[in-house]
């Protein structure tokens, strides 16, 4: 890395000062030039908060071109970026602001009744400023009166870059350290596995709260010089009639299935399109098959976590397995694990562990919960599980906490659901245990259908591919799954609201 490690000094020394790197639906384009620009006025509109490098700016807003002057004005004055889900409630926000030690507050005037309230009660907060989702507010406004220059603040390679939190699902949210060598040495390995060059243009549809939308899309296509056409959000109709010229695409698998479900989502209106490409969520095999029968071409998928960054990737050229998310990318450890810590050959299930320039630190101000993510030769443990083939290719079965154990045997979700994705007139799967007074726990199956279900002919399908002890209890049928902002599918959820499904039968 250079002798300032910041980001966007990378980034800087990447853009270039007269060509196009962003554009907006209505035709509005910014260069190299405009990104220092804008960047800069950011910068000095923060510092002049009285922040210093290290201190936390928590952004609660809507996507815009703001927003994204604002990540970069953070970086660029060493300060710590701090981005929040706008559907969060008063109490989720008023924990993390608190727990973060906010500084300075960025937020939506729209969200005032959630935000206000959690907003009060932050101790370390020293000012708010608004970004209203136009871009307009009080940012914009000491924005417009700051200087068009500003130093880039030294930062190391171990400096916090942003924080961000777990969801929570099984505890209290943690905050993740995201350093500028985590963001940086992750965005040159995705530059390098999915080709991103400066004749590229990206589709940007995703939300840049999240990690897929802030760092693992916008990282390599700065550091590139790829243009980026930023949409405010993701609208099938929309992203189809943004598609011409487009080269590159990132979405969760929610994003592929909405736009198979359009019938203006053809061949010819993805021809431009050289890579599509998902995560943050488990594709199933039946929107990858039937993304290839309706454009002809193999979605990309990759694994990672807000932990990690991206640690595998199906690749560019070279097969891509349905179900599998490739082999780890440059400069990524990886390896699967048994319970005690013994490798796993090929095949075998055992736990996710990896380590690398893209794993974070540690947890904030959580030193124990650091200690018990780390082993003692600096391996990270995802809480994942998963095998590799003999060509060196990840599969996931499921998280840790997912697994279910009935009557003693384990259960891998991931298994049962691509069988259950398999069967005709069903569309997605959740498997998940709940409690039962013989079994333990008791495989279930939540699933959504577009066609009637007769829920024994399901069961005596899977009787004939699976082990009898893996076939569910119980399928129930749904309009939808609960998921969370990135399309991630809540188990805690179903576990909770079938929980007391099976306490007539104890």
């Amino acid at each position: 890395m250079s002798a300032n490690d910041n980001l966007y000094a990378h980034f800087a020394a990447a853009l270039d000062a007269s060509r196009a790197c962003i554009e907006t639906p209505d035709g509005g384009a910014w260069n190299g030039a405009d990104i220092a620009r804008h960047s800069a006025r950011a910068a000095n509109a923060l510092r002049a908060h009285g922040l210093a490098p290290g201190d936390r700016v928590s952004v609660i807003a809507e996507k815009s071109l703001e927003y994204l002057w604002l990540y970069l004005g953070c970086l660029r004055a060493g300060l710590v970026f701090h981005p929040l889900n706008p559907a969060y409630t008063a109490r989720e926000l008023g924990f993390f602001l608190g727990d973060a030690g906010t500084r300075l507050l960025v937020s939506d005037p729209a969200l005032a009744a959630r935000v206000d309230p959690a907003a009060a009660a932050c101790e370390s907060l020293s000012g708010t400023l608004t970004l209203g989702a136009d871009g307009s507010g009080s940012f914009a406004d000491a924005c417009a009166d700051s200087d068009d220059e500003a130093p880039v603040c030294p930062r190391t390679g171990d400096d916090t870059a942003a924080l961000l939190y777990s969801s929570g699902t099984t505890g209290t949210p943690k905050g993740i350290r995201i350093t500028h060598r985590n963001l940086y040495s992750n965005a040159c390995a995705l530059r390098e596995a999915w080709g991103f060059s400066a004749d590229d243009i990206l589709l940007h549809a995703l939300p840049v709260f999240h990690v897929h939308g802030l760092f693992i899309t916008l990282g390599p296509a700065f550091l590139a010089g790829t243009r980026v056409r930023l949409l405010p959000r993701f609208d099938a109709d929309a992203v189809i009639d943004a598609l011409p010229g487009a080269t590159l695409f990132a979405g969760v698998p929610t994003y592929y299935t909405r736009l198979l479900a359009n019938p203006r989502f053809t061949r010819e209106a993805c021809r431009d399109v050289r890579v599509f490409i998902s995560g943050s969520a488990p594709l199933s095999e039946a929107t990858f098959h039937a993304f290839e029968e309706r454009t002809g071409q193999r979605i990309l998928e990759r694994y990672g976590m807000t932990e990690t960054g991206i640690n595998t990737s199906n690749p560019l050229s070279g097969a891509r397995k349905p179900g599998a998310v490739g082999p780890p990318l440059r400069g990524v450890g990886l390896r699967i694990v048994t319970g005690d810590g013994r490798p796993c050959a090929n095949g075998e299930i055992g736990e996710i562990e990896v380590r690398g320039e893209n794993v974070f630190p540690g947890y904030w101000q959580l030193p124990e919960a650091t200690a018990a993510a780390f082993d003692a030769h600096g391996w990270f443990r995802t809480g994942d599980q998963g095998h590799l083939d003999d060509d060196g290719y990840l599969f996931i079965v499921g998280r840790s906490k997912d697994l279910v154990i009935s009557g003693g045997l384990n259960v891998y979700p991931k298994e049962v659901e691509r069988e259950l994705e398999a069967i005709p007139g069903i569309g997605e799967a959740a498997v998940f245990g709940v409690p039962h007074a013989d079994f333990g726990e008791a495989v279930v199956a939540a699933v959504v259908a577009d066609t009637p279900l007769d829920e024994s002919a399901v069961l005596a399908t899977l009787r004939e591919r699976l082990a009898t002890f893996k076939v569910p209890k119980r399928v129930l049928v749904g309009a939808e799954l609960p998921r969370n902002a990135m399309g991630k599918v809540q188990k805690n959820v179903l576990r909770e609201q079938h929980a007391d499904l099976f306490t007539a039968r104890a």
